[in-house]
This record gives C-alpha cells, sequence and structure tokens, in this order.
C-alpha cells in the first residue's frame, strides 16, 4: 500500500508542476527534434579521419577530459521516463540470454558473488552536462559476458530496464555492440560514492558506459540479451544516435 500511495503521490506531483507522466516521452522528443534542427553537426555523425573533440588535460583513455557540447555539473542530475521502479533486493533478478552457450539468472545474492570491482570515471549526459570523478562498485560486462560464453554470432546486446513508458507496457531498453560493452569500465554497478546506487539513479543496479553518453547504460536493469544484429533501444528509435560517442558531438539521428 505504501508503494502505490508513492507513486500516487508522485504522479500528483508532476501534475501540480504542470508535467503529466504521459507527456514526458513526448516532450523529450519534441527537444529532440529542435536540437535536430538546431546543431546539425550533432545529426548522424560520421567519425573517420576525425579526432576526438573537447577540452581539458586529456582523461585516462586520452580523449579531452570534457567532450565538446557538455559543461561540468557538481551535483547528479535526475533524468527518467517519469517512474522510479522500486526493486527490493530480495525481488530483483538479472536475466541473461540470446546468442550465448549459457543462458542464468543472477539473483541479488548471486550477483554480489562475482568479482567485485571498484572504479572511478566520468559520467557523460546528452542534456550536455557531464560529471566527474564518481566512484562507482560493481561487477564488470566482461564478467557477465564470461559467464554466458556468447556463440560467434553474437555482435551486439539489448539490455532491458524494469522501468516502462508512462502509460503503457513498452519497456526501457538500449543497445550496445558487444565491443563496446565489453570495455573495461564498462560495468553494472550497485554502488556509488561509497553508499547504495540510489533509486532515482537506477538503484539496486545499473549499467554504466563512461566512454558514451549515460542513457546506453541501462537503468534498473533486469535484462542482456545477446544478438547477431543490432537492434535499437527505445531512445534510438525516437531519435537519439546509435552509436552516442561523446567526443563527437553525437547526439542526435534521423537514420
Amino acid at each position: 500500500m505504501a508503494r502505490v500511495s508513492s507513486q500516487r503521490e508522485r504522479r500528483r506531483a508532476l501534475v501540480e508542476w504542470g508535467v503529466s507522466k504521459d507527456d514526458l516521452v513526448e516532450r523529450r522528443q519534441k527537444y529532440i527534434r529542435r536540437q535536430l534542427a538546431l546543431d546539425k553537426s550533432a545529426v548522424n555523425v560520421e567519425f573517420a579521419g576525425r579526432r576526438p573533440e573537447g577540452s581539458g588535460p586529456s582523461n585516462r583513455h586520452g580523449m579531452p577530459r570534457l567532450p565538446v557540447g557538455q559543461h561540468e555539473v557538481k551535483n547528479w542530475p535526475v533524468l527518467d521516463l517519469g517512474e522510479q521502479p522500486n526493486v527490493p533486493l530480495d525481488r530483483w533478478k538479472l536475466e541473461v540470454g540470446g546468442l550465448i552457450e549459457n543462458p542464468f539468472t543472477l539473483d541479488w545474492q548471486k550477483f554480489q558473488a562475482l568479482p567485485q570491482v571498484d572504479d572511478v570515471s566520468d559520467f557523460h549526459c546528452v542534456t550536455t552536462w557531464s560529471r566527474y570523478d564518481n566512484r562507482w562498485r560493481g561487477v564488470r560486462f566482461k564478467t557477465i559476458a564470461e559467464l554466458a560464453v556468447p556463440k560467434e554470432e553474437a555482435r551486439f546486446i539489448l539490455c532491458t530496464g524494469y522501468d516502462f513508458m508512462p502509460g503503457s507496457y513498452i519497456p526501457y531498453t538500449v543497445n550496445l555492440p558487444l565491443a563496446r560493452a565489453l570495455d573495461d569500465d564498462v560495468l553494472l554497478v550497485h554502488t556509488w560514492e561509497g553508499a547504495p546506487l540510489p533509486r532515482e539513479h537506477g538503484g539496486p543496479v545499473r549499467m554504466i558506459t563512461p566512454k558514451l553518453y549515460a542513457w546506453k547504460g541501462a537503468k534498473w536493469i533486469r535484462k542482456i540479451d545477446f544478438l547477431a544484429e543490432d537492434r535499437k533501444g527505445f531512445w534510438e528509435v525516437r531519435g537519439y544516435s546509435n552509436s552516442a560517442e561523446p567526443w563527437f558531438n553525437d547526439r542526435y539521428a534521423t537514420e
């Protein structure tokens, strides 16, 4: 009952602020369309022959620390589809399937029993802000892949979250080339700055992709599928770039 009341209170607050939950995705798409009209350099970006763009000293990957078009923030802004799923640890599960030799499902205890790593990385949001030096703890995606044993034809992954588009049964999904997901700094994190990952930021577990825009890391992650062909995710079919490279201002797509 408390969870239902909390959801009702959130809906009431959104209405009071003049924002309908059912409206949020459409509002974001309108924003994307405005940006497509304004900034042609950020649409259907081609990388061949280009150098990474940005400012500041080099980060550990040899890129300018602040990608082009970004500004640094000290806080951590919250962006979601209008829902922040409440997933108790005893009910959280991660299903791993698709083109793999060893399909499996992890509960919280099994996930915690996997090798854990600590890492510090920057977080770049497509809405132009970046937060430096986030301290994370979690499991490398590479560890998940090693357990799954992808088949030779697996080239992509599709991640699914516990959240849905408001007023629908359309889940949040996001796609990645398998090669990018296997980077050492791509983690499934449960801890941020020494404390459990906050619910509003995707807790209990979210994926992070420090070398790509942050929406490529699914919040409230519940499923990973290994695929032979690329399958665009929720925002990729609604105007965001499929490749999401921050140092090339690679934000939007029309294809």
